[in-house]
């Protein structure tokens, strides 16, 4: 499991830039950063180093209304994740959306900075790396519901083909909301129907992300 950053590293990710995500460091420390994931070094000179999605999390938490009984939701390693739908327990609550906002802003950065023409518009490799993940963040980002328990909601899915997501949401209007969400987010979206005997029938939407 990875350890909490030790004080030394918490400095140097709260003196981060509040626009840019910018650090700075010896390069001990923020190549140690960088393994930690809460930090990357951008590929064009100068090598520059920015905060990851979960760098700006850890940037803009706020410990004390954090009770150590409701952790925030993470993946191993205790990385943020963006809920698919189905998650075992996920409740909304204004750590929750604290969280999503800080990671999305995140996100919105490794664009910007990954991106050849700096565009923040559309989906970077990063995100065509994690494509179901990517999907989710965006439509929680943009306040769509995940499904959660009997309750409800988006169920992001892998589909056989490479660069593309299945979203599913039992009420149209949703499904209709998520789509317009997905493509201001610039992921290219396209409504396909099921025939019934299929498991999960009905209209779902097809995601991918958008190259220019």
């Amino acid at each position: 499991m990875t350890r909490p950053p030790t004080a030394v590293q918490r400095r140097i990710i709260e003196a981060a830039d509040p626009e840019t995500g910018r650090i700075r460091g010896s390069e001990t420390q923020l190549a140690r950063l960088v393994t930690l994931k809460l930090a990357f070094r951008h590929p064009r000179p100068p090598h520059d180093h920015f905060l990851t999605p979960e760098g700006h999390r850890i940037r803009e938490a706020e410990p004390e209304q954090a009770p150590p009984e409701q952790p925030a939701p993470a993946a191993p390693g205790g990385v943020f994740t963006a809920r698919l739908g189905g998650e075992p327990g996920a409740v909304a609550s204004p750590a929750r959306t604290r969280e999503v906002r800080t990671a999305w802003q995140g996100l919105l950065e490794i664009r910007r900075m990954t991106n050849p023409d700096g565009a923040t518009d559309r989906p970077c490799a990063w995100e065509r790396g994690r494509l179901a993940h990517a999907a989710a963040l965006a439509l929680e980002a943009a306040g769509r519901t995940p499904a959660s328990g009997d309750a409800p909601g988006y169920r992001v899915g892998e589909t056989p083909q490479p660069e593309a997501v299945a979203v599913r949401h039992p009420d149209p209007g949703e499904l209709a909301a998520c789509a317009e969400a997905l493509r201001a987010a610039g992921w290219q979206v396209s409504e396909h129907g099921e025939h019934k005997e299929t498991r999960g029938g009905g209209r779902y939407l097809l995601a991918s992300p958008r190259r220019t």
